[in-house]
């Protein structure tokens, strides 16, 4: 899963899991991997893999490395490296992300933006550039 290496499968274990019939609302925040089956309402924050299993619930903000969908997703994502919905994972929402995999039988709706990190780099240089050159055109103007 992911391009995991069989060495680092053992560091990169679940270290947090909210199973299914339950119900969390709130922020949170977490490196390594979470696991979630039930249902969450809030912000999720993560450097590391975020796991929606099968008939869980997310809704909220969520900004990631990665993220594996196969329940049901409600948000906002930033996904910095790979985002994966399976044949059972259903995403209504906006994501922005390097990778992106949608696999037969699953659902997303919603708006998707694709760059990679250089992309990303060189638009946020041009962007700071425009609005340096945008100042100085209007002290000139005055």
């Amino acid at each position: 899963m992911f391009g995991i290496k069989k060495n680092q499968e053992s560091t990169d274990e679940v270290k947090a899991f909210l199973g299914s019939g339950t119900e969390f609302n709130g922020k949170l925040v977490f490196s390594g991997s979470v696991r979630i089956d039930g249902y969450f309402k809030g912000d999720i924050l993560g450097g590391g893999l975020l796991i929606s299993g099968e008939g869980s619930r997310i809704e909220g903000n969520i900004v990631v490395d990665n993220f594996l969908i196969s329940g049901d997703v409600f948000g906002k994502l930033l996904v910095k490296d790979r985002i994966e919905i399976d044949s059972k994972g259903r995403l209504y929402g906006d994501i922005a992300s390097s990778v992106f995999i949608v696999q037969e039988g699953a659902i997303f709706e919603g708006n998707c933006r694709m760059s990679s990190p250089q992309t990303e780099k060189k638009q946020n240089e041009k962007s700071a550039m425009d609005e340096s050159e945008n100042k100085s055109n209007i002290r000139s103007v005055m």
